[in-house]
């Protein structure tokens, strides 16, 4: 039978239809997936999955629906393919979910032909006739990497996810090259000038003027030697001022040049200091080879910008900087637009800036995924901080340790102590505030956004801030801008701010306060303080303070861990400080509470008789709690975008410019605004504040409804 009967793809061109076969799509889709399954040595199960995808399409049902769009006809064609694979599990789920998404595996026993899971699908009788793929198409045997058979179900599931991102990405990729034969995707590029560039601009620092220069160099220089080092699991522990952000940088490029990786990934836990990280790594890299990726990054219509938007899709580029919820999400996703990223983490460096920030609650989970990779996708890992987070015991559950890239830490982190951390205990809201206002310039961390606000409005308004959440990216960027500026000036700045100025974030202030937290936090508070060395340690006091009944409680055992680890520790900011603070905070929460979804569980043991549940455990599993709307504030340069809203014209670039000025509130906050007519609720949930009155560019969106202390905020 003539295989050109059955168009896969039609385009319009000079009012005549080009045609794509299901043959010549199928064939493309095999080259392009089987390279990308390489580096994991799945190319037979990448072949078959990619030769199986589409041949529901090879029906006169089909044919019919592509020639006459106009006629009410939906055709299935994933499930004859995942029939067709139905002893090879991982082909079949990848083949079966390349359009609405991994299934949920279901159970073969139980299932119903109208079921949307795998084992439903298997069992459809009433599909197209698509037989005629049989006659010209020779399918090869599947068969995955020796790792995957062991019969491990966590290693599987990875690895079904794997080869699902090969495909869905491969036929994206043919698709669209058929379909819009003038685009650009430039995926070719050398590691080596990469790491070229930043050696030049790191010549520079030498020779080192200066005890802490000479140190950074250290840090530097021991960077790069253990670049050479096997692919692994790394850690640098660097205090704050240390250089850790271009170091890293240095050992990820030299890695990956010497080890002939793909390219360097990294993670960052907060939105709001993405950008600071991005920006660096233009500045030293060039623009067009830096991939900035998070919901709140736009794109406009420069040749540059829309090559960056295109490699957002699939993070084909050698250096992608994104954030953890980004990245963790995407790897327990089961949409084929988040997961066709997944295959190009392999063969790559991965730093996790910020380690300290991978949230407890899923921490199994984003531990476990880290160690597949590099386990067995030939990837390396760097856990980056100045606060390491002791996670060795949980990697050596998948066989891996970790190696220090500057083990005399306690040197390092002697010659950056530029403060000292004092407990003065419980005191009031007016004491607290008096004292802030003997400063000039000081900075002071409280765990409630309604502290924030509260604490602040007792201030003096001359250089007064107040940063929450609740203000929108726009004006925390801008705040921070003023921020930064007033402390270099040496004018009156005192800031009161949530925990979201602790990670990452680039100011320099003399002196600080800090309500009791994690001792991570307090650290990370500190590492706010004197940041230059301008002033001596014994000047620049953080000093720690607890507000009556103000500890929410999901932080409250990392507090009580705080308070004894500051009974037996002199020196707070000393490594084994912290590691003795993490290790006693996981003995407090349990085991139990580094999963709290019961992810990896769901996995191994099903849900409710359901095994393999890749759609539930995406709809489960977030890095944070979801539980949130968006409020969209209007400003002079919002109302366009809002107006577009309004007339339902939504798009993902829409939304992604809309970020900018969206505010994210809990239910009862949202109720409270809408009962009491503020704003107007969209279909989504989401809603338009119309009463203006109720934004402050200075403290963000009121009222400020919180439901009560038991909710961290930031």
């Amino acid at each position: 039978m003539d295989e050109k009967r059955y168009p896969a793809h039609i385009r319009c061109e000079s009012s005549q239809l080009v045609i794509q076969t299901v043959l010549e799509h199928l064939r493309g889709t095999e080259k392009l997936a089987v390279s990308f399954s390489t580096p994991f040595h799945a190319e037979k199960d990448a072949s078959l999955a990619a030769l199986l995808h589409d041949i529901g399409k090879a029906s006169e049902a089909f044919r019919t629906h592509i020639l006459h769009p106009e006629l009410p006809l939906h055709v299935d064609h994933s499930t004859a393919g995942a029939q067709a694979a139905c002893d090879n599990l991982p082909v079949a789920f990848a083949v079966a979910g390349h359009h609405g998404g991994l299934p949920d595996g279901g159970n073969m026993k139980t299932a119903t032909s109208n079921e949307s899971t795998l084992a439903g699908r298997l069992k459809r009788k009433d599909l197209p006739d698509c037989s005629a793929w049989k006659q010209w198409l020779r399918l090869p045997s599947g068969g995955a990497p020796d790792f995957c058979k062991a019969p491990d179900p966590l290693v599987w599931q990875f690895y079904t996810r794997m080869l699902f991102s090969c495909l869905v990405d491969a036929d994206f990729l043919d698709t669209e090259l058929f379909m819009n034969p003038q685009i650009d995707r430039r995926t070719e590029w050398d590691l080596r000038e990469n790491e070229a560039r930043l050696n030049a601009y790191t010549d520079r620092f030498y020779p080192p003027q200066g005890e802490l220069n000479e140190m950074r160099c250290g840090v530097l220089d021991a960077c790069r030697r253990a670049g050479e080092d096997p692919r692994g699991l790394y850690t640098l522990t660097v205090p704050t001022g240390g250089g850790k952000t271009l170091a890293s940088l240095a050992f990820a490029l030299r890695h990956a040049v010497y080890h002939e990786m793909d390219r360097v990934i990294y993670v960052i836990p907060y939105t709001s200091i993405i950008d600071q990280t991005a920006d660096i790594f233009r500045k030293v890299l060039g623009e067009a080879c830096v991939l900035e990726h998070h919901s709140g990054v736009l794109f406009d219509d420069s040749e540059t910008d829309q090559q960056l938007a295109l490699a957002s899709e699939n993070w084909d580029m050698p250096i992608v900087v994104t954030t953890a919820v980004q990245f963790f999400e995407s790897l327990y996703a089961n949409r084929s637009s988040k997961c066709r990223k997944l295959h190009n983490l392999t063969n790559s460096v991965i730093v996790f800036d910020e380690a300290q920030m991978l949230p407890l609650p899923n921490l199994k989970p984003c531990v476990f995924a880290i160690a597949e990779l590099i386990r067995h996708y030939g990837s390396t890992a760097l856990l980056c901080t100045a606060t390491q987070p002791a996670l060795e015991p949980l990697f050596l559950d998948y066989g891996l340790k970790t190696t220090e890239i500057f083990p005399d830490r306690d040197r390092l982190f002697s010659a950056f102590r530029r403060t000292t951390i004092q407990r003065i205990g419980a005191v009031s809201m007016e004491d607290l505030s008096e004292r802030i206002r003997k400063n000039q310039q000081v900075l002071c961390v409280v765990n409630l956004r309604k502290t924030a606000s509260d604490l602040a409005q007792l201030l003096p308004e001359e250089g007064r801030f107040c940063l929450t959440t609740l203000l929108c990216p726009t004006d925390r960027k801008r705040l921070l801008k003023e921020i930064r500026q007033r402390l270099k000036d040496g004018l009156p700045c005192r800031v009161i701010s949530t925990s979201l100025i602790e990670a990452g974030v680039d100011v320099d202030f003399p002196r600080a306060y800090r309500e009791i937290a994690g001792l991570d936090s307090v650290l990370q508070t500190a590492g706010r303080c004197n940041r230059e060395g301008r002033n001596a340690a014994e000047e620049s006091v953080v000093t720690v303070f607890s507000l009556p009944e103000n500890a929410p409680r999901v932080i409250r055992q990392n507090i009580d861990a705080t308070n004894r680890i500051i009974k037996k520790h002199e020196d707070l900011d000393q490594p084994e400080a912290v590691s003795a603070y993490f290790e006693f905070l996981r003995t407090l929460k349990g085991s139990e509470a580094l999963d709290q979804g019961h992810i990896l569980e769901a996995f191994i043991r099903g849900i409710n008789g359901c095994m393999f549940p890749f759609a539930q455990i995406a709809d489960r599993f977030h890095l944070i709690d979801s539980m949130t709307y968006t409020v969209y504030i209007q400003t002079e340069e919002s109302k366009a975008l809002i107006a577009q809203l309004r007339c339902g014209q939504v798009s993902r670039n829409l939304f992604r410019k809309l970020g900018q000025y969206g505010v994210n509130v809990y239910p009862n906050h949202l109720k409270a605004l809408r009962d009491c007519g503020a704003v107007t609720i969209l279909p989504s949930g989401d809603g338009i504040l119309e009463d203006g009155t109720l934004y402050d560019p200075a403290f963000g969106l009121q009222p400020n409804a919180e439901p009560d202390i038991d909710r961290y905020y930031v």
